[in-house]
């Protein structure tokens, strides 16, 4: 401070004099030196709540709960000013000064505390035509652990370009350069812990999990983070739920209530430790395990938390961490703290105070019942989380924060006059490595590169937690290289080696596809089967491919196999029927040529026209092969063989019989008086008339073949499982034509004979003829309505009836009844009786 008489001097001469409003902030710890470091520590974690009344000026904050950690981080902080300062490489002749302030976890005290770093509380004053203003009392500032602190700070101090390095904040929002221009880190930034945490959940196929957070920055904004990731990653959470430890009871009450009624068995926990702590304390009052914790790195490797876990509650539980560092020193330095040694003995007396359970003699009955602290207590006798050097990658950061500092400064004081001496741009663009070998620079983030150790709870047989590395996680890798877990023993919840299952519903198998389940997360679904035709030969598949229509799913559904050809072949037994009738019929159509040709002679063979019988059976032969045509694999000869065969031979037979026909009626014409009729139908004019009939049949084929001949199809909409191989008509008109024409001779025929029924002769032709043309016709009405209505085959074999059924007809009406008088009614084979009471003219 100044004199009094200076003072007054100047308040004489009207200069303005810069004074703080308010009372002045002092820090908890702090030495002088050439360059002033600031720090800004929760030396206590509350303090006591009061009501303001508005009438008279607020009390100072009464601070509660000493928090041994911010000890162990300003401990750091000293440890690597002192490294600095005895230093004759780095700031060579050149002191680090510091002072330390306590926030208490206070929003409010923080904002202060930043101000007075900034400002100091000493009274300025400057020339009537100057701003009052200076520059700032510390170049630089360590802390805050908690985010939301941070960011209160930063946006105090952005504006004034003093940098801010945290060791422990770790909210994505404080990446934004716009909002905190002055803020760095040598923490990984949460947009990487919590996008690592879903690639993590997601590889143990957890898509169904419950999410815990606390309600601040630090985990509102991680566990945003996550939620969006997570979606990516088709994780669904069941719920998400935030709290802060001071919330009532009733409200961690109903997130126990939550947890209790919920189907998720892992549970994703973006808490402090501190709120992990209340957090374990209400589960075990209800005895809540059997869950699987995945934790971010504020608690997954505090071993405080884990002491306090005495219900096992959270034994098997995985999660990030930042890598385990060794400083060499540190620890040593951290536990050789002495309060009557310190320059600000108050702080570091209730320190030892709290840390021993003893009072230090500050009058004659200040002791009270207490034990009287010494100052000389051997601090590594005590087991709390003052000793428990479990953070030390923690103080890594804090250490790898000042040296940032000490890098940058020196490098301002190498540059020449027109090198940039703002430190904060020069913090920015540093690159170093400590003495331990770790590099320390910055992205355009102020974030350092985030890598992670991946934890696990693994309890030992005296019932202690043992914190296992069994994996890493590097974000700047690619993204299928960014996760490695190593091949170590997972332990999980209940002390399982299995991988608990978390899901809203179990993997739909392949043979099924997933339909979401009505108002739940697209995790919520359930399997069904694949339609016949489709398959999904993949687990969770969304959809059911439709198979090419050469093929068709298997009864599991989960591949396609060639459909079955299906044809009318030699090797089944309707084939095989089909065939031998047609042999037989062949055959007893040659016996009964063989019959005719020894009896050729005979009257009965020679009546009506020898030639024409012969000439039939021989037609009826080629109906009875021709049928042959239409069982086996279709091909292109084949198709346009069988119809055109049958067509042709089939005419050829009708000309045969209606050649027939017309010479009875001829005959019998000719036995009247003064007839003449049977010049004009004679053995020349019969040829010519089966000729005639059956070369217009010949020419609707060419026609036929030449326009759109039939062809092989593979007809695959009769059957869904099967492919029916089939002859396609080609042109649907050849094919009525060619049939049309031999209903229409057969129609002629049947007419003709029909007439001649009642004709005078013991063996009148004509009879049988008609009998013959009745089934004929008979059969190829009813072939058109079964044909048309068959499937597949069958149509084939409808069809092969009809022309064996149709011929058999006509061998059976015309020859049988000949035959028979042949060889068993050889006495009737008489010329008389053949002519009976009315002898033809023709014979």
């Amino acid at each position: 401070d100044e004199p009094l008489n200076e003072l007054l001097q100047k308040s004489k001469n009207k200069t303005p004099v810069c004074r703080q409003r308010g009372d002045p902030e002092s820090p908890q710890i702090s030495k002088d030196g050439d360059i002033l470091l600031g720090g800004i520590f929760s030396f206590h974690s509350s303090w006591k709540d009061r009501q303001d009344t508005f009438t008279h000026k607020p009390l100072p904050l009464e601070c509660t709960s000493l928090n041994f950690r911010e000890f162990q981080f300003a401990q750091a902080m000293l440890f690597a000013i002192g490294e600095i300062n005895n230093s004759t490489d780095l700031l060579p002749g050149i002191s680090l000064g510091y002072k330390m302030y306590d926030t208490c976890g206070s929003i409010a005290r923080s904002v202060r505390v930043a101000l007075a770093l900034a400002n100091g509380h000493e009274t300025e004053s400057a020339p009537s035509d100057e701003p009052c203003t200076r520059p700032a009392q510390v170049l630089a500032i360590m802390g805050e652990t908690s985010s939301s602190l941070c960011m209160a700070i930063a946006t105090v101090i952005g504006p004034f370009h003093i940098p801010m390095i945290s060791h422990f904040a770790t909210c994505a929002c404080l990446s934004d350069k716009t909002k905190y221009p002055s803020f760095l880190r040598t923490i990984p930034s949460d947009y990487y812990q919590s996008r690592a945490l879903a690639q993590l959940v997601r590889h143990f196929g957890w898509t169904w999990v419950g999410a815990i957070r606390t309600n601040d920055d630090y985990g509102n904004n991680g566990m945003a983070t996550f939620t969006e990731t997570a979606q990516q990653l088709d994780i669904c959470l069941e719920y998400s739920v935030a709290f802060f430890r001071t919330d009532p009871p009733k409200k961690i009450q109903k997130i126990i209530d939550i947890i209790r009624t919920s189907s998720s068995k892992v549970i994703v926990a973006f808490l402090s430790h501190m709120d992990m702590d209340v957090l374990i304390h209400e589960l075990s009052k209800y005895n809540l395990t059997g869950y699987q914790w995945v934790g971010s790195e504020s608690w997954i490797f505090d071993s405080q938390t884990a002491e306090r876990d005495i219900h096992h509650i959270l034994d098997g539980a995985i999660g990030l961490s930042i890598p385990r560092a060794h400083v060499s020193g540190m620890r040593e330095f951290i536990l050789d703290v002495k309060p009557l040694n310190s320059s600000s003995n108050e702080i570091f007396t209730e320190f030892w105070e709290t840390l021993f359970s003893c009072t230090f003699k500050r009058s004659t009955s200040s002791a009270g019942n207490q034990k009287e602290c010494t100052g000389h207590e051997d601090v590594t006798g005590v087991r709390n989380s003052f000793t428990d050097m479990s953070l030390m990658p923690i103080f890594n950061n804090v250490y790898k924060g000042v040296y940032a500092v000490a890098h940058a400064l020196h490098s301002i004081l190498g540059c020449n006059e027109t090198c940039n001496n703002k430190i904060l741009q020069h913090i920015k663009t540093i690159q170093f490595k400590t003495k331990e070998g770790d590099e320390v620079y910055f992205n355009e983030y102020g974030d350092p590169a985030a890598k992670y150790e991946i934890i696990n709870w693994q309890p030992t047989g005296n019932g202690v937690i043992e914190f296992v590395t069994v994996g890493l996680h590097d974000s700047s890798l690619p993204a299928d290289r960014q996760l490695n877990l190593h091949n170590k023993s997972f332990i999980w919840v209940h002390n399982s080696k299995q991988v608990p299952v978390s899901v809203c519903s179990e993997k739909c198998p392949p043979g099924t596809r997933k339909v979401l389940q009505k108002g739940k997360p697209v995790c919520c679904y359930d399997c069904i089967r694949c339609a016949e035709g489709e398959i999904s030969n993949v687990t969770d598949s969304i959809t059911c491919i439709r198979c090419h229509p050469e093929f068709w799913s298997n009864d599991r559904r989960d591949a396609c196999v060639k459909k079955e050809a299906e044809f009318l072949s030699y090797e089944e037994i309707m084939g095989a029927l089909l065939s031998a009738a047609a042999l037989f019929g062949a055959c007893m159509t040659v016996v009964v040529a063989f019959i005719f040709f020894k009896y050729r002679k005979t009257p009965i063979v020679r009546a009506n026209n020898s030639e024409l019988s012969f000439l039939l059976l021989f037609s009826l032969t080629l109906c009875f092969l021709c049928s042959l045509t239409f069982i086996g694999r279709p091909s292109e000869w084949s198709c346009m063989l069988r119809h055109t065969a049958f067509g042709i031979t089939f005419v050829l037979c009708i000309s045969c019989v209606l050649g027939k026909t017309i010479v009875v009626l001829m005959a019998f014409r000719a036995t009247l008086p003064g007839s003449n009729v049977m010049k004009w139908f004679g053995t020349t004019q019969q040829r010519l008339s089966v000729v005639a009939f059956t070369l217009i049949q010949v020419l609707i084929c060419i026609v036929w073949l030449t326009v759109s001949p039939p062809f092989p199809l593979k007809n695959l909409k009769e059957f869904k499982d099967k492919i029916i191989l089939e002859c396609a008509l080609g042109s649907a008109v050849g094919f009525w034509a060619v049939l049309g024409y031999i209903g229409l001779l057969a129609m002629l025929c049947f007419l003709l004979a029909f007439l001649a029924r009642k004709l005078p002769d013991n063996f009148n032709e004509a009879k049988f003829i008609t009998f013959s043309m009745l089934i004929f016709c008979a059969v190829w009405i009813t072939f058109i309505p079964a044909y048309v209505s068959s499937p597949g085959k069958f149509s084939v074999a409808v069809e092969i009836f009809a022309i064996l059924a149709s011929t058999f007809g006509l061998l059976i009406c015309i020859f049988i009844p000949k035959c028979y008088i042949i060889l068993l009614k050889p006495e009737k084979n008489t010329k008389k009786n053949m002519m009976g009471k009315v002898a033809p003219k023709y014979v």
